[in-house]
């Protein structure tokens, strides 16, 4: 006969019928451990993964900003014979350009609601005072206890919390705690590539009327090579950026992530409304802080309650029922 845990995992994944399944699923109840538990491990320290393919990905994405500064700047904005469309666009693209850095730098280096690892013990477990009849799950691959909606990520090696998925281009996964920043990163990246395309169009038209030699301090050829290579580049991310702006959005306003879709793991938890769950993602109330990667930094260091995890050696099975008696 099999034990009440597994004739649960059972009716989770569609097997158990009639009765049973009502029965199982009143008695699986996954621990809702608080978020101070579980980053308490690291949100004092600064978080970066050491992936090769993750920091090359984040070096080019960073050299392409550059690049595209470089032609804005040098061939098109300081050889115009127009002072104020100069100044206007070279605030404008600047000011995104910034913006879309700092959100980057903020999504990469925001630890995205990582699980300590090797809290799996027994000790922790009866820290947490569960009820009888309700079942924990550990991660086999970093021995951490996993709160509902946790999943292991591989480059990471760690369990997020809320994951969506792991993005090399931010060379990080985009979970809880960062996902605002790689929301802000797409979209500022999508209307600084916007900007670029039409910066680049007029300057096209601009210098078909004019002498060639006149639009630009580099060479004729020179100049349509590097506007070709910076259109292709703007259409390239305009493209991918509001694919993704528009798919984290839309994450965020049914409560589901990518991998929970991936997954069918959806309809297992009570979903909050769009509107509340766009707060929770941008940290509070509809304002300007919702468009700004630095909401929520301070230079000064203020103290954070540790939350002690008991040692003790690492449990053995993976699904851990708390006994009925």
């Amino acid at each position: 006969m099999k034990s009440p845990v597994h004739r649960c995992r059972d009716v989770e994944h569609g097997r158990g019928q009639g009765m049973a399944q009502t029965t199982c699923l009143q008695a699986e109840q996954r621990i809702p451990i608080s978020k101070d538990v579980i980053t308490s491990s690291s949100a004092s320290a600064m978080w970066f993964i050491r992936d090769a393919c993750g920091i090359v990905c984040a070096v080019i994405t960073w050299l392409l900003v550059f690049y595209a500064e470089f032609v804005v700047l040098f061939v098109m904005l300081l050889p115009s014979k127009n002072l104020t469309y100069s100044i206007v666009n070279g605030i404008l693209f600047n000011s995104l350009a910034f913006l879309a850095l700092a959100s980057h730098l903020r999504a990469m280096c925001t630890d995205p609601g990582a699980v300590p690892k090797g809290n799996a013990t027994k000790e922790y477990i009866e820290s947490l005072q569960l009820k009888p009849g309700q079942v924990v799950y550990k991660c086999p691959k970093c021995c951490s206890i996993k709160p509902d909606r946790a999943h292991h990520c591989s480059v990471c090696k760690r369990c997020i919390r809320k994951m969506d998925h792991h993005c090399p281009w931010v060379n990080n996964c985009v979970g809880e705690n960062n996902q605002k920043y790689f929301v802000l990163f797409t979209m500022y990246i999508a209307l600084i590539s916007l900007h670029t395309l039409v910066m680049v169009v007029f300057h096209f038209l601009n210098c078909f009327e004019d002498d060639w030699t006149k639009c630009s301090s580099f060479s004729p050829p020179a100049t349509v090579i590097l506007l070709i290579l910076l259109c292709f580049e703007g259409l390239l991310f305009l493209i991918f950026t509001s694919v993704m702006f528009g798919t984290q959005v839309h994450s965020i306003c049914t409560d589901e992530t990518g991998i929970e879709r991936l997954k069918g793991e959806t309809g297992r938890w009570g979903k909050v409304p769009c509107w509340e769950a766009m707060q929770t993602a941008f940290g509070g109330p509809f304002s300007l802080s919702w468009c700004s990667p630095f909401s929520g930094l301070s230079c000064k260091k203020s103290p954070t309650e540790h939350v002690a995890i008991p040692q003790g050696e690492i449990i053995e099975e993976d699904i851990i029922e708390i006994p009925l008696d």
